[in-house]
């Protein structure tokens, strides 16, 4: 088994945690464990399957890893900016 292998397989295990975990009720689907272990898992198989010219695959891949990013951001920034509008909306009573 090559380096690429591994990172593949590295990635496919992260991917069934998070999936796994959520679907028991163990972590949520808006934590940065479930986020961090998708983005990961998804480059770890977007490299392997470049590397396989599984393209089909890398394309779902970089999908996934893009909602994940966004949804990662709008969980801190969104929330940072949720709490100064909450905060000017208080100030103005």
């Amino acid at each position: 088994m090559n380096w690429i292998d591994v990172i593949g397989w590295l990635g496919s295990v992260m991917v069934i945690i998070a999936y796994g975990l959520n679907m028991y009720g163990k972590i949520t689907a808006d934590t940065t464990l479930y986020y961090v272990l998708n983005i990961l898992g998804s480059a770890f198989l977007i490299v392997n399957t470049f590397y396989h010219n599984a393209v089909p695959s890398a394309v779902v891949n970089i999908i996934w890893v893009l909602i994940a990013i966004i949804a990662i951001g709008k969980k801190f920034f969104g929330a940072k900016n949720q709490k100064k509008s909450n905060e000017s909306r208080l100030g103005q009573r």
